[in-house]
């Protein structure tokens, strides 16, 4: 059975007291855990958010990204460096948040471009990059998910296929990939199949709308894809990613010019009862088909 997860994205950047009240009405409604950005803070500052995790009952992930003075795939050893120890720091905070995994576009800097295609050297680098840190995420006791983007927001990896050869050319345990219906729905030929071809290189997933309002709203291939998740017993976290615009500079950078949804507590809400729905009555038995 998998695990239920809300992305704490579609209200901030960096959870503090002020979201201590969502994340109890979250747990309230049903789910399992919520998924916890990474991007500033210190360790002492999460065991806090930690003990409110453990007091509500929720597990947790966490979410970080690279940028372009961190880049895994730079020609510049010193950049590579900053993204490794970036990566170790993000691995911190996640252990100390007591998390299982951290997962995000770990790969490359989100939204910076060479112009051209990637290179086997690009992405050599960046699989060395991710080899050294899926080493220390294991010795942390958890696991990196790798996520593949849309053209728009990366060049490194935009499809399924190339996430999962990346996994396989970084061949350590403790790196996996993501799979986010949102970029397979703009990426993939077929979503489904995709899924079906790299299932065992998936060990976190992110149920996202095509326009991130609320899961089952959409056009997303939903039936195939619980099906695809059931057949491959996927039993890891799903967990909700939608985007507002409540947070002006996440909703410039997510490209989020319009309400996607009346009020935060319809995605979470409507979304918690169609993801339940659907394994439960999709997953299982599409899955045996």
């Amino acid at each position: 059975m998998p695990k239920f997860g809300m992305n704490l994205l579609l209200w901030t950047t960096h959870v503090t007291e002020k979201d201590f009240a969502t994340m109890q009405a979250i747990k309230k409604t049903g789910y399992d855990g919520v998924e916890i950005p990474v991007f500033e803070g210190d360790a002492g500052h999460y065991a806090k958010v930690k003990k409110t995790l453990d007091d509500l009952g929720l597990g947790c992930t966490t979410v970080t990204v690279m940028s372009a003075d961190k880049d895994p795939v730079s020609k510049a050893p010193a950049v590579r460096a900053k993204a490794l120890d970036h990566l170790k720091w993000a691995i911190d905070m996640t252990a100390a948040l007591g998390g299982d995994a951290l997962c995000g576009p770990l790969h490359s800097a989100l939204g910076v471009f060479s112009g051209k295609s990637a290179t086997d050297d690009e992405r050599k680098r960046s699989a060395d990059v991710l080899r050294k840190a899926g080493e220390f995420a294991q010795s942390a006791g958890l696991k990196l998910s790798i996520e593949y983007l849309n053209r728009f927001e990366n060049y490194l990896l935009t499809t399924a296929d190339e996430c999962a050869a990346h996994v396989v050319r970084i061949d350590h345990p403790g790196v996996g990939m993501m799979w986010d219906t949102f970029h397979a729905h703009i990426e993939e030929k077929d979503s489904p199949k995709a899924l079906k071809r790299v299932a065992k290189h998936v060990t976190h997933v992110h149920i996202s709308e095509n326009d991130r309002g609320t899961p089952g709203s959409g056009q997303v291939d939903w039936e195939a894809t619980w099906s695809a998740l059931g057949k491959a017993k996927y039993d890891g976290w799903l967990t909700i990613e939608a985007f507002g615009r409540a947070l002006p500079d996440l909703a410039a950078a997510t490209r989020v010019w319009r309400d996607l949804f009346g009020k935060p507590q319809d995605v979470y809400g409507n979304g918690l009862k169609f993801m339940k729905k659907c394994w439960s009555e999709v997953a299982p038995a599409k899955g045996r088909a």
